[in-house]
């Protein structure tokens, strides 16, 4: 009795109608949706007559369409900045949703393709010429490829010649670029060989991107012969190997990419 007392004087107090008022489950939004059709449709019956009882044939159903695991449209965005790999500021960019939302929309790189927000950035980017812009989206993504590159130039020991675009453009190529001749700027002091002396020194090209971005490349120089008998030893990790510059006029470009290299480094570890 005094039990009962308590809990009536409670539930007064607290102005609920029972002691524990414990929300259920079931009322929760559950984002799923079923197509189904039922595998064997139930007879018709007359007009105003009873519905006939279903069997239970009747609740086997097959499934259509599951909203859950259905491709979901790409998104419109417009970039509020420079995103290396997708565009500029004021681009509309379609993307996959999982990547939007994470990627551009979260972290405020980026806001839906609205018209308002279309006319905003578009405006933005007309004044703003003083941000940074890149002549594509994967522009950045190959300057830092190319500068943490060491390209291997390989010239022949038998024959004399002077290195040309051609010969950076081959080597690019044997590594995997696509670079032409007319993005390559060889330095103003010549390089001729064969010379010995000059094997597993460096030196440096200049690349130059869409005709915009320029990037200075490391070249280490190694000579090759047709003869087997007259090819040197291969080296490997030849680009762990500390070396000398083949001019000295070279030295202040490659000191200074090797102090951009150890900077990225240092900012990687932290």
């Amino acid at each position: 009795m005094m039990l009962r007392t308590a809990i009536s004087s409670f539930n007064r107090i607290s102005g609920h109608n029972s002691f524990l008022n414990v929300n259920s489950c079931l009322s929760d939004q559950v984002r799923t949706t079923y197509m189904l059709k039922r595998k064997f449709a139930p007879k018709l019956h007359r007009k105003g007559a009873t519905p006939k009882n279903l069997l239970a044939k009747h609740y086997v159903y097959e499934l259509i369409r599951d909203t859950n695991t259905v491709k979901k449209p790409d998104i419109e965005v417009v970039l509020t900045a420079f995103v290396d790999g997708v565009g500029n500021l004021g681009d509309k960019v379609t993307v996959r949703p999982l990547f939007g939302y994470n990627n551009l929309l979260l972290p405020g790189l980026a806001v839906y393709a609205t018209p308002e927000n279309i006319i905003k950035y578009k405006r933005e980017t007309d004044e703003s010429s003083q941000k940074v812009r890149y002549s594509s989206s994967n522009a950045l993504l190959m300057m830092k490829t190319l500068s943490r590159h060491i390209l291997s130039v390989v010239m022949n020991k038998d024959h004399p010649w002077t290195i040309q675009p051609w010969h950076i453009k081959a080597s690019f190529r044997k590594s995997g670029f696509v670079v032409p001749e007319h993005a390559i700027t060889l330095p103003e002091q010549q390089i001729t060989g064969p010379d010995m002396s000059l094997e597993n020194k460096q030196f440096y090209v200049t690349v130059t991107i869409n005709k915009s971005e320029s990037v200075d490349v490391r070249c280490r120089l190694h000579h090759w012969s047709t003869e087997v008998v007259e090819r040197l030893p291969y080296v490997e990790k030849f680009w762990d190997i500390p070396t000398d510059v083949i001019h000295p006029e070279f030295a202040d470009v490659l000191q200074r990419m090797q102090g951009e290299k150890e900077t990225k480094n240092v900012d990687h570890c932290e």
